[in-house]
Formats: C-alpha cells, structure tokens, sequence
C-alpha cells in the first residue's frame, strides 16, 4: 500500500500473503532491505512457526513479532547486505520470553552494525519514542572492516528534533545529515569525512563493551555524557558564588514562606 501510494513500482509477489506464515519470496537475497514493521504484534500466529527456517538465532516469542521481523530481515539479507528498519525501544532491552537471548545471539553473530536512538512525537499515530536498527551480513566488506568488525556504533539522537505543532516533532535537514554523516564516516565512506566519538552523541563500541551492559543495545548506556564547555571560571570562586546566591534563595524562600502564612491567616485558615 506504501508503495502503490507513492507510485513505486515492485514485484510484492503474485498475490496477498502473510510474510511470516507465507513466505512467497522464500529465495529472495536483498543487497539493502528498509522496513517499517509493526510494532509488538501479539498475533502474528507465531505458534504456528516454532520450527522455522528464519529462527536462526531463536525463536521468537509467540506474543511478540518484534524479533520475528528482526529475523526475517536477516534471513533475506544477501552475504553483503544491509537492513535498516525501525523498531518499538523495548526491542533494544527487553529479556521477556527470550528475546534478549535472540538480541544476544545476534550481537554474537557481529551483525549489529548502528543502534540510533530517536525522540517521541516522530509518527503521526504514536507519540513514543522508536529506534533504528541496522544489521549487516558483512562487516569485512566495507572499506574500514578493521574498525568495523567486532564493533557497533551507537547514536542517540533523543534531543534532536523540534516541534511542529503540539503533538508532531521533526528533524531538520541538517540533523538527518549529521545523523547519516556520521554513521557513513564510521563505515569508512570517504565522502563523509573521518569518524571520531562525540561524547552524549555517538560511540563505536566493541562486543566486549556490549557484553558488559547484558547485551542491551540501547545507545544513551554507551555514548556517555556529552562535554560541557568549560566557562574558564576557577572552582572556588565559583562555589563562592553559587553559596552566596543559594544563601539569597533560602532567605526569599523563607521570607515567602512567612508571607503565606500570614495571609492564610488573615482569611481564617
């Protein structure tokens, strides 16, 4: 429907199917696969495929498709493929009903390439906030695999954006592309510059480094705190100073304080 919307040609398959319990395009090998599956699906008839071809790394749980999709994506992939897609953040954490074994495996596997974490109020029908994944078969591959392989990047992209109206975020043109500069400088393209870690925005990190946090790929675990410029003011004066004003708070937080009272007192209470 997506497509037909925007005028895409494409070969969907030969007629409707469900793409869990019927696979039509079972022999397809994508180079680049983009998805935006739905979200925690609890009745995808998972029951029906405990045995399925697809569950390499696990099956996944009955009341929840997330990991179904994450799977299916990586099963169509070709031996030099990337995904992106688009996934509910639970997906990044959650240890119910095996999914985190099935995270586990994958990370194992080295097919986590980039987990970017976005805002809320991004989708017109759900203001939570989502992630994206991307996953790739072949990290040697690229032309920077030795910084690559073994490794993930992480974004956290939760403060960007700026509303449109008082239910609707979008980003900006300049933050699309320093969201995709950076990923494409980690990646070793040189068109987008040399990659470096940007504390609060981005970190390469090893498999050690996720195995340390439980295998949870959430990025703000990663990316640490972003740097505060220093305002060059010495830390004594500074303390001084911040004494001194809090001193200021207190003394009108208690002259307030007995202001209230004497008004409430004066109409009885």
């Amino acid at each position: 429907m997506n497509l037909a919307i925007r005028g895409i040609d494409s070969n969907v398959g030969p007629h409707h199917a469900d793409s869990f319990r019927q696979d039509i395009h079972k022999d397809l090998k994508a180079d680049y696969i983009l998805a935006n599956p739905p979200f925690n699906v609890s009745d995808w008839k998972g029951e029906l495929l405990r045995e399925d071809v697809r569950w390499k790394y696990g099956a996944p749980p009955t009341g929840n498709a997330n990991f179904a999709w994450v799977q299916h994506f990586i099963h169509h992939l070709s031996p030099n493929g990337i995904a992106g897609f688009v996934l509910a953040n639970g997906s990044k954490s959650s240890n119910q009903s095996g999914e985190g074994e099935i995270r586990k495996s994958i990370i194992e596997a080295d097919l986590a390439d980039c987990m970017i974490a976005l805002p809320g109020q991004l989708f017109y029908t759900t203001p939570i906030p989502v992630c994206l994944w991307f996953i790739t078969r072949n990290k040697k591959g690229s032309p920077s695999h030795l910084m690559r392989k073994g490794h993930t990047l992480f974004i956290d992209a939760r403060k960007m954006g700026h509303l449109i109206d008082r239910t609707h975020r979008e980003f900006s043109d300049e933050e699309i592309s320093r969201i995709a500069d950076t990923y494409h400088a980690w990646r070793g393209e040189k068109e987008a510059g040399k990659y470096k870690d940007t504390p609060g925005f981005c970190k390469s990190s090893t498999i050690e480094d996720i195995r340390a946090h439980g295998h949870v790929l959430t990025p703000g675990r990663y990316v640490g705190a972003e740097d505060i410029e220093d305002d060059g003011e010495p830390f004594d004066e500074k303390m001084k100073r911040l004494t001194a004003k809090l001193e200021e708070q207190f003394a009108e937080s208690a002259r307030l304080e007995m202001l209230i009272k004497r008004n409430l007192k004066g109409i009885g209470f």
